[in-house]
């Protein structure tokens, strides 16, 4: 019997945002810079604007992270993370929020898209 609660992407072309929180993060020489603490969507248009990345450190309340643009993540099935083509100090630099301040981004997005060289889509 199929479990109705359960929903299987048989093209494995999507994925549940709970299973891309947590996932890792690379830099291009396949060296761990963090994790996908969640991603912000657009209300509009139903895409993924950046992922919010944990990056180092034990998140607690008071911890920050580092929204990053979603089309700088590439999925790289061998590692079953996400590669960023960027380094652990570019990270660091790059402007960041409190963690219990993720759910209210728009004072920061101008600052995050200048910084990454991304203009928003929308």
């Amino acid at each position: 019997m199929e479990n109705t609660n359960q929903i299987i992407d048989h093209s494995h072309q999507l994925i549940s945002s709970a299973r891309v929180e947590g996932t890792p993060v690379f830099d291009p020489s396949g060296t761990k810079l963090g994790a996908v603490h969640s991603v912000m969507i657009h209300k509009q248009s139903g895409q993924v604007a950046y992922a919010v990345l944990s990056f180092g450190g034990f998140l607690g309340i008071g911890s920050h992270v580092y929204p990053i643009p979603w089309e700088m993540l590439t999925y790289d099935e061998d590692r079953h993370g996400y590669i960023a083509d960027v380094t652990a100090e570019t990270v660091r630099k790059a402007p960041s929020m409190a963690l219990d301040e993720t759910d209210r981004p728009r004072e920061m997005e101008g600052e995050m898209y200048a910084y990454w060289d991304v203009n928003p889509y929308w």
